[in-house]
C-alpha cells in the first residue's frame, strides 16, 4: 500500500462494523501470542461466534459492536486468520471480519510487528517477507492452544485471508517460494512502480537465518488484490489449497494483470478470479462514513457508481460458501464456556 495513503489512515477514526446480520454475534477475545522472530509480545485478537450482546469498543481509531469476552456459542468453528497489507491493520477489513464470524467462523486479526499503521521497522527486509508468515503461524497454533478458544476451534478447518502484500504471506503458508530475482527485474522494467520498487525491487538482508516457511493447516486461501510479483508457476507449484480470489481492474496500486492475473495463470490449480470492474485497490477496506470520504478521500473514493457496500455484501456471502466449501461448515455441539 501507498505510505502517504495509510498515515493518512492514521488520522481518522473510523466507526461500525457489519450491519445487522441475521446469524451469530460477534465475540473479542485477545490471544497470548509472541512474535516468532523475537518473542515480543504480538497483537491479535479472536472474533468468534456468541450469542452474547454487542456493545460498541474502542480499538485505537476503531469502534466497532462486540461482545467483550462473550461466551462462546456452542460447537466446533473454522479458523480464518487475516494479514493485513504494508502499513496496514485487520481492523481496516472490520466489516468482513464480522460478517464472516456472523456466519460461522473464528477470525484472528493480528497487527504484524515491523509492518503496520504504527511500526514501518521491518518493511522491505527479509525479517518481513518470512516473518509475517511465521507470525501467522503462530497466531494459529495460540488460538488452538487458547483456553477459551481451543474448545471451539477446528483444528482441520483453518484458512487464512490475505490483502495486498497479505496475500503475498498467504502464498507462503500455502506453500510458494519467493524469488527474489523476480523483484529485482520486475523493478528494473519498471522502475515508477513506487510501491513494489520503493527500494528498486531489493530486500534489506537483516534475518539471513530465515526462509519461507508454509503451514499444512492452511487448507484453503482468500487473496485480496494480492500482491505476487515474486511468483512464477515453478515458485507456485506447491500451492495445491482452493484459491479465491478478488483483484479491481482500476487497480492504481498493484498492477492487478502483473500481481492477480498473472497469479491466476501460474497456480498449479485454478482459481476462482473474481475481476471487478472500475475497482481500485482500497474497494476491499471497509466501507467510509461520509466522514470518512472527507477525510481520507483516497482510501474512501472509488470509481462513478461504484458500490462498496454492494461489493463488500457479496464478499462475504462468496467467503463464506467458499469456506465453507474448502474447508467444511462448523460442527454444533451442545455445550460453551
Amino acid at each position: 500500500m501507498a505510505r502517504r495513503l495509510l498515515w493518512v489512515l492514521l488520522l481518522v477514526t473510523f466507526s461500525g462494523g457489519a450491519g445487522a446480520v441475521s446469524g451469530w454475534n460477534v465475540g473479542f477475545h485477545r490471544l497470548q501470542v509472541s512474535d516468532p522472530l523475537d518473542q515480543e509480545p504480538m497483537k491479535a485478537i479472536a472474533f468468534y461466534p456468541t450469542r452474547a450482546p454487542e456493545r460498541p469498543l474502542h480499538l485505537g481509531n476503531f469502534i466497532i459492536d462486540v461482545a467483550y469476552e462473550g461466551k462462546t456459542a456452542n460447537g466446533r468453528f473454522p479458523l480464518l486468520v487475516m494479514s493485513h497489507g504494508n502499513y496496514g491493520t485487520p481492523l481496516a477489513h472490520r466489516d468482513l471480519i464480522q460478517a464472516l464470524v456472523r456466519k460461522g467462523f473464528v477470525v484472528v486479526t493480528l497487527l504484524h510487528p515491523g509492518d503496520n499503521l504504527h511500526d514501518h521497522s521491518r518493511l522491505g527486509a527479509l525479517s518481513n517477507l518470512y516473518g509475517r508468515p511465521l507470525q501467522v503461524s503462530e497466531a494459529i497454533s495460540a488460538a488452538l492452544l487458547d483456553p477459551g478458544m481451543a474448545g471451539i476451534v477446528d483444528p482441520h478447518k483453518v484458512g487464512v485471508i490475505g490483502y495486498s502484500a497479505g496475500g503475498e504471506t498467504a502464498l507462503i503458508l500455502a506453500g510458494a517460494q519467493p524469488r527474489l530475482d523476480r523483484l529485482l527485474k520486475y523493478c528494473r522494467k519498471y522502475p515508477d512502480d513506487r510501491d513494489a520498487c520503493s527500494d528498486r525491487g531489493e530486500l534489506r538482508a537483516d534475518r539471513n537465518d530465515l526462509m519461507p516457511m508454509a503451514d499444512p493447516r492452511v487448507g484453503a486461501l482468500l487473496l485480496l488484490a494480492p500482491l505476487s510479483l515474486m511468483y512464477g508457476a515453478r515458485e507456485l507449484e506447491d500451492v495445491r489449497v482452493p484459491v479465491l480470489l478478488y483483484t479491481g481492474n482500476q487497480d492504481r496500486i498493484l498492477d492487478w494483470k502483473k500481481n492477480a492475473g498473472a497469479l491466476a495463470r501460474k497456480l498449479p490449480q485454478q482459481p476462482d478470479l473474481r475481476v471487478l470492474d472500475g475497482a481500485g485497490h482500497f474497494v476491499f477496506m471497509a466501507p467510509c462514513s461520509e466522514e470518512e470520504k472527507e477525510a481520507t478521500p483516497d482510501l474512501c473514493t472509488d470509481t462513478q457508481g461504484l458500490d462498496r457496500q454492494a461489493i463488500h455484501r457479496d464478499l462475504a456471502a462468496s467467503a463464506a460458501e467458499f469456506f465453507d466449501v474448502s474447508l467444511g461448515r462448523a460442527t454444533m455441539h451442545t455445550s460453551g464456556r
